[in-house]
């Protein structure tokens, strides 16, 4: 074969060595100058692999790889960029793997034993927390004898204090994973008859709270730890019917007590108390509705639990969840979901400022996916939460026509696979279920209450199985690598603060 004079050129070159990057005719592009400074960035990165003083755990519940995705360009095109070329404060992070999420009996997790395989290093039964594979989902008779320990109680016998920070209800299945030991996640004020030996969630809190493992617990779920007959600050009443007051308990215990903004900035951060923090009496308000109301972001209840926990000489273990984004999600209101990402990222990055690199080990992650999924062939800069724009083959950004379906109407580029939103609607007087999806425009579809268009018909939509990213920096980070078990997580930790 007569190979042309620039084939031989080229093996010349590669024969008295490697052809030098700024020799090739793509030298001067931004992409490949960019795609060079990675390589010099990764190059000279070094693990730290000295004991890590603290572990943060920032868990943005239901936040997968396609959620994360959604929320990257959302947050860029709220900064004014198109969106693609954004990067999210931990995607900076210099460590990452992919992280397989299913239960020991589910293909598709559940929050609770996810949370728990975090927490204790091994894979637990759907809907239950931090008990071993012999227990049984609501069976508490198979509680006794099969408790698991738990990374908070690993690093209390180490004098290190602990934390909760999340936008969920404390005694929901992510925060609850952290100090709970139950047979079944939704016994957060009660258990059922003839389980006497078992204790509610909301009492474990409490009971970690008096023995020295939870400092902090920062949330919503007022309701779980006041009587039935007694009012909340808010209007609201408790949910307990055992008549048990556990907020005035936790005061006799010595813990502060704030439930709202004002409350919260009057806490002392010396270390010297507990704190107990309730801002909702169930969730606390999405990200998008909570100027209607008077309780903290996440990245400031991260701010003031660091402040408080950093007192601790021997120093402490942290685990923040954005328990919303999962909630958003369930509603089929992408909207939501992303304004809630934001705010994790943001936590984020208030966790890494307040904290070293060289002593804190810091793991970004979430628990499961959902069936979320992106439509089309949209041109770049393409509103996430809109309609799907055609490419322009001359330009960079989209066009301004949108892409139409074979039914001749646009779609968005979000979709769920099923959920509230679905196009199929019951029939007055029957099972059976038929439709067709309505004419949208870009501006119902950036609507903040819109949900996205989805197929199976379902009132709330579900998690997926699909596997999710875990970011980290630290001591010991380097371990997150290829694709690992969930509760892979619970020992890089272990690791980190136990190495000598």
């Amino acid at each position: 074969m007569i190979k042309s004079t620039l084939s031989i050129s080229m093996i010349a070159l590669m024969t008295a060595g490697a052809v030098s990057a700024q020799d090739l005719p793509q030298a001067e592009s931004q992409w490949f100058t960019d795609g060079q400074a990675t390589i010099e960035e990764k190059l000279a990165q070094q693990p730290i692999v000295k004991r890590a003083k603290n572990v943060i755990l920032l868990v943005a519940d239901g936040n997968g790889v396609g959620t994360n995705y959604a929320t990257r360009l959302f947050d860029g095109q709220q900064k004014g960029l198109l969106g693609e070329e954004n990067v999210l404060p931990y995607e900076a992070f210099p460590n990452l793997a992919l992280v397989k999420t299913y239960n020991i009996n589910a293909q598709t997790p559940d929050s609770a034993p996810t949370a728990g395989a975090m927490n204790t290093g091994v894979k637990q039964r759907f809907n239950l927390i931090n008990l071993s594979e012999n227990a049984v989902t609501e069976d508490c008779t198979t509680e006794a004898g099969n408790e698991l320990t738990t990374f908070a109680e690993i690093v209390t016998e180490m004098d290190k204090s602990v934390g909760i920070v999340s936008t969920a209800r404390l005694t929901h299945a992510t925060p609850a994973g952290v100090y709970a030991k139950t047979a079944y996640r939704n016994w957060e004020d009660a258990v059922p008859e003839g389980c006497e030996g078992s204790r509610d969630i909301a009492t474990q809190l409490i009971d970690a709270m008096e023995s020295g493992i939870i400092d902090v617990a920062m949330g919503g779920g007022r309701r779980h730890f006041l009587p039935e007959a007694v009012a909340t600050e808010e209007g609201g009443t408790g949910a307990r019917v055992d008549g048990t007051n556990l907020v005035e308990r936790a005061q006799g215990l010595g813990a502060q007590y704030a439930w709202n903004t004002e409350t919260a900035q009057g806490l002392s951060l010396d270390g010297s108390a507990p704190i107990l923090a309730l801002f909702e009496d169930s969730h606390m308000k999405y990200e998008a509705d909570r100027a209607e109301t008077d309780e903290p972001s996440l990245a400031e209840m991260t701010k003031l639990a660091i402040e408080s926990l950093q007192n601790n000489e021997n120093g402490f273990y942290l685990e923040i969840e954005a328990g919303r984004i999962d909630h958003a999600n369930h509603d089929g209101n992408a909207y939501r979901t992303m304004v809630d990402g934001v705010a994790f990222a943001e936590a984020v990055a208030m966790a890494d400022e307040m904290t070293d690199d060289e002593d804190t080990l810091i793991i970004v992650t979430a628990d499961h996916e959902h069936a979320i999924a992106f439509n089309g062939y949209c041109g770049r800069g393409n509103p996430i939460l809109g309609v799907c724009y055609d490419i322009d083959n001359e330009g960079v950004k989209h066009s301004d026509e949108p892409n139409l379906a074979d039914d001749g109407k646009p779609y968005t580029v979000i979709g769920y696979l099923n959920g509230a939103g679905s196009v199929l609607k019951k029939q007055d007087g029957s099972n059976d279920y038929s439709g067709s999806r309505p004419e949208l425009t870009n501006e119902e579809a950036t609507d903040m209450d819109y949900l996205q268009q989805a197929l199976i018909p379902m009132s709330s939509e579900t998690h997926s199985g699909e596997d999710v990213a875990v970011y980290a920096k630290g001591p010991f980070a380097h371990l997150f690598d290829g694709t690992i078990e969930q509760n892979v997580i619970f020992h890089v930790m272990n690791h980190a603060v136990t190495a000598e």
